[in-house]
C-alpha cells in the first residue's frame, strides 16, 4: 500500500505500538491523527456548558499535553499529528479520504460503545474502498485467548492468571518496531493543516496536572524508572499510603503512553530472578487484562448491571437519605478520617491509592447502604485513570456483586484499616490538617478522644470535623439485612 492513517485513541506513543508498527511496515507514507471525540468531551463538561465556564478535566488536559509531545516529536521527522474535534465516525473518514490513504489502522477498543464506534468507522471506510485494520495492543491477552479446561471464559482470576501465566510466552511481549524509514512521516496537506485545538477552543482549562503527573511518553518513562528502582519491595509498601509504595503507573497506562508489553516484560523478568515485589505487581497487571476480558465477553457490564444478577435485587438506601450520605461520602466529611482523606486526595489529585479505594468503596456500599454504581459513577468522573472495565471490576468487587468478588460478610473496618495501613496517621494529617494535633491512637477515631485532647487540638467535633455518620457496627448489621434477599446470612463472618 502507499499511503495509511494511524487512528490514536488511548495509545498515545510512538514506540511498541501495534497499529503503527503494521502501518511503518505496510505502507510507503503514513500519517496520525487524534480525534477529540465530542460526545466524550460533552458529558464532562454538563455543568458548565449553561453559564459558560470552562470545565476542569485533568484527563483532557493530560491527553491534550501527551499529544502535543507527539505533534513535536513527528514534525521532527518531517510529520505532523492531525488533531480535531468532532465525530470520529464523521472525522476519520473524511480525513482518510483527504489523504488519499488505501488503509486506517488503529489498535482494539474493549468498550461496547467504542465497538459501535469503530463499526460505523469501518463501514464509512469500506464504502470509500478504503480498508480498516485493528490491532490487539492495550492487553495481552484478549476475549477469549485464555479459556479454562473446558474452553469457557473464567469468572475467578487465580485459575486464570495461572492460566494466564503458563501461556505467556516471550512472543506475546515482544516490542514492535516502530521505527520510520527516512521521511516516511509524510507532511500534513495544507487543507488539513491547522494547529492543536486549545483546551480552551474545547471549553476546557489548563489543570495544573503536569506538576505532580508528567504527560506523555517521557513522564510515563520518568515514573516506570523511578519505580524499578522500588519494584522488589512493592509487596511490602503498596497498601500504605503515606509512603511511596505503588507504582503510580496507571494514568499512562490507562492512555497508552506506556506500552503494557514493556511492563509486563519488566514484570516478568524480574519475578523469574525471584522478585517477590515484582511478583506482586506482575499480578496486579494481570488483574487489568482480567476485567478487560470479563467486560468484552459480558458487555451487559456496561449498561449498569450487576455481575451476579441476584444482587440487584439489593435494596439500597435511597431518596434524601441517600443523597445526604453520598454527598457526605463524596465530599470527606463521613467522620471517619482514612474515608475522607481518602477523598480529599481523589478530588484534589484525581488519585486514589488502590487500598484507600478499597475501603472508600466498602464504606459506601456496606457502611452507608449506597448503590455501588453511584460511586462508579463518581470515580469515572473524578479519577485520572479511569477504565471502565477495572473500575466497574473494583465497584462490583467491594460491593460482592461482581466476579471474584469479596464475600458479602466481609465488610472492611475503616477504623481498624486505618489503625493498619496508617498506624501514624501521616496520610490522614496530609489531606486532613485540622487533625494534625490529634495522637497517633486518637487520629484514627476523632470521636473517642478525650475533651481535653480535643480542646488542646483545638478541634470541636460537629463544627472543626463531623461526627461519624453512621455507627460502624450498626451499619454491618444491618448490611447483612440487606445482603440477605441474595443469599441467607452466613453464620461465618468476618471483619477486615
Amino acid at each position: 500500500m502507499q499511503k495509511a492513517l494511524v487512528w490514536l485513541r488511548r495509545d498515545l506513543r510512538l514506540y511498541d505500538h501495534a497499529a503503527l508498527h503494521h502501518a511503518l511496515k505496510n505502507s510507503q507514507q503514513v500519517w496520525l491523527t487524534f480525534i477529540f471525540d465530542i460526545d466524550i468531551l460533552e458529558p464532562l463538561r454538563t455543568d458548565n456548558i449553561k453559564n459558560q465556564a470552562l470545565s476542569h478535566d485533568r484527563r483532557v488536559d493530560f491527553i491534550w499535553q501527551g499529544l502535543q509531545q507527539i505533534d513535536e516529536a513527528l514534525r521532527k521527522q518531517g510529520g505532523g499529528l492531525i488533531v480535531q474535534v468532532g465525530k470520529p465516525t464523521e472525522c476519520i473518514p473524511k480525513i482518510a479520504c483527504e489523504l488519499g490513504v488505501d488503509c486506517v489502522y488503529t489498535n482494539h477498543d474493549y468498550e461496547p460503545s467504542a465497538i459501535s464506534r469503530d463499526a460505523a468507522v469501518q463501514a464509512s471506510l469500506n464504502k470509500l474502498n478504503i480498508h480498516f485494520e485493528s490491532f490487539k495492543d492495550q492487553v495481552i491477552f484478549e476475549k477469549k485467548e485464555i479459556l479454562t479446561n473446558s474452553n469457557t471464559v473464567f469468572s475467578v482470576f487465580t485459575p486464570y492468571k495461572n492460566n494466564w501465566l503458563k501461556t505467556l510466552q516471550e512472543k506475546h511481549i515482544a516490542s514492535y518496531d516502530c521505527t520510520p524509514k527516512k521521511g516516511q512521516f509524510a507532511a500534513i496537506p495544507k487543507s488539513l493543516q491547522s494547529p492543536l485545538p486549545s483546551l480552551e477552543s474545547m471549553g476546557f482549562c489548563s489543570t495544573g496536572i503536569e506538576a505532580y503527573l508528567p504527560p506523555g511518553s517521557e513522564g510515563g518513562q520518568q515514573f516506570l524508572e523511578d519505580f524499578l528502582h522500588r519494584i522488589d519491595q512493592y509487596q511490602i509498601g503498596r497498601d500504605f499510603p503515606a509512603i511511596k509504595g505503588v507504582s503510580y503507573l496507571s494514568t499512562h497506562l490507562r492512555f497508552g503512553m506506556l506500552s503494557i508489553r514493556g511492563l509486563v516484560r519488566e514484570g516478568h523478568r524480574r519475578m523469574l530472578a525471584g522478585s517477590m515485589g515484582a511478583t506482586i505487581w506482575l499480578s496486579e497487571l494481570i488483574w487489568r487484562d482480567f476485567y478487560f476480558m470479563i467486560l468484552a465477553n459480558h458487555p451487559r457490564l456496561s449498561s449498569g448491571v450487576a455481575f451476579k444478577p441476584d444482587y440487584d435485587q439489593i435494596q439500597w438506601e435511597s431518596g434524601a437519605t441517600a443523597k445526604k450520605l453520598f454527598s457526605a461520602w463524596c465530599e470527606g466529611k463521613t467522620g471517619y478520617p482514612l474515608v475522607d482523606a481518602a477523598m480529599h486526595q481523589l478530588n484534589q489529585s484525581g488519585y486514589m491509592h488502590n487500598r484507600l479505594r478499597m475501603v472508600v468503596a466498602s464504606f459506601l456500599t456496606k457502611d452507608l447502604g449506597v448503590d455501588w454504581r453511584w460511586g462508579e459513577a463518581y470515580f469515572a468522573k473524578h479519577l485520572n485513570d479511569f477504565e471502565l472495565s477495572s473500575n466497574n471490576g473494583g465497584w462490583q468487587w467491594a460491593s460482592s456483586s461482581g466476579c471474584d468478588a469479596q464475600p458479602y460478610f466481609r465488610i472492611f473496618n475503616p477504623i481498624t484499616q486505618s489503625e493498619k495501613f496508617d498506624s501514624e496517621g501521616k496520610f490522614i494529617r496530609r489531606y486532613l490538617p485540622q487533625l494534625e494535633k490529634l495522637s497517633k491512637k486518637s487520629i484514627h477515631a476523632p470521636w473517642e478522644a478525650g475533651h481535653i485532647e480535643l480542646e488542646a487540638a483545638s478541634i470541636l467535633l460537629g463544627r472543626d470535623y463531623p461526627l461519624p455518620i453512621v455507627n460502624h457496627d450498626e451499619a454491618r448489621k444491618k448490611t447483612l439485612v440487606r445482603y440477605s434477599v441474595v443469599k441467607k446470612v452466613n453464620s461465618e463472618t468476618s471483619e477486615a
